[in-house]
């Protein structure tokens, strides 16, 4: 069987050049859909294709939505047989990655979303490393603030919000930086474009407070109970900008990130400007953990193939 992507679309599975949506569609004129990433690491020696904490990743977007005034109209256990299938359907023999999105599916120029329908879609694609994981990442503070709980939530993966991450990680890239770290509107550190973000200070994580304007991660919270394996302890709380010039070592963690080490950080070296030794214990131990191969945390991962 060749590989062949299907999008799923409102109760449909389709061949992915056959998925379309109106372009009067409310969701593309005004951003109103909230998304998830689910990636799915393909396990060579297994023949197996494991799909990474879909349940939590679910649960996540059904609260996105009832922030956004929508849902699936599905049980998270319904929401894991379908994305299980979708992915089955496609049949990759390699990492792939899934955005299942709930968006308000009525053709309106109404801003408003109540009333409308809302609709469920599930795509997949092959998606290996998008930021370099070896070398370290030069990153800068960005100019734009991250958007506020009382705006537009960052705690929900919405669709429109996505234009703020747009704006940061585009000027970060045009001045030659990799991405960047963003700050609260009152001048905290939050997280990365669209990546959480972990200091290493005294062999101690540092993080962000899930209040402080963060998306409250599934690799997040992965990278807080692996380090335990190691002995080392998270400490979530306000963080400060100039703890960004004076931390060992700071790295990036999502879906889409991984465990991304950064080296440098407004053209200042990230502790010896090196990759760190407790990021790397962390981003070997992920990756197997992903893979399926730590029996401890074999419960995140979800066998595609029977």
């Amino acid at each position: 069987m060749t590989e062949q992507e299907y999008y799923y679309i409102d109760g449909e599975f389709v061949k992915a050049q056959d998925a379309v949506i109106s372009v009067m569609n409310h969701s593309f004129l005004y951003g109103t859909s909230v998304f998830e990433g689910i990636r799915a690491y393909y396990n060579k020696e297994e023949n197996q294709l494991y799909a990474f904490r879909m349940k939590e990743h679910f649960e996540r977007l059904e609260n996105s939505g009832k922030i956004m005034r929508m849902s699936s109209g599905k049980s998270v256990e319904e929401l894991c047989e379908i994305a299980k299938e979708t992915f089955k359907k496609s049949n990759y023999r390699c990492d792939a990655y899934m955005r299942p999105q709930i968006y308000k599916k009525a053709e309106s120029v109404c801003p408003s979303v109540l009333g409308m329908p809302d609709g469920l879609m599930m795509l997949t694609l092959k998606l290996g490393d998008y930021c370099d994981l070896e070398k370290g990442l030069k990153v800068c503070v960005s100019s734009w603030k991250r958007s506020d709980d009382n705006a537009i939530p960052p705690r929900a993966k919405i669709s429109g919000c996505y234009a703020n991450t747009a704006l940061i990680v585009s000027d970060a890239k045009a001045m030659g930086f990799d991405d960047a770290i963003v700050l609260g509107p009152d001048g905290h550190v939050t997280e990365g474009s669209a990546m959480n973000l972990f200091l290493v200070q005294n062999d101690k994580l540092v993080t962000s407070n899930i209040t402080d304007n963060i998306l409250i991660g599934v690799t997040r919270n992965t990278v807080i109970e692996i380090a335990k394996e190691f002995g080392i302890e998270t400490v979530e709380r306000p963080v400060d900008r100039t703890e960004l010039y004076i931390s060992d070592e700071a790295f990036y963690c999502g879906t889409g990130a991984q465990i991304s080490p950064i080296t440098e950080i407004d053209k200042r070296p990230v502790g010896d400007g090196k990759v760190g030794e407790i990021s790397k214990k962390i981003q070997k131990l992920y990756f197997d953990v992903v893979k399926g191969k730590v029996e401890k945390f074999k419960k995140w991962c979800t066998p595609i193939y029977d």
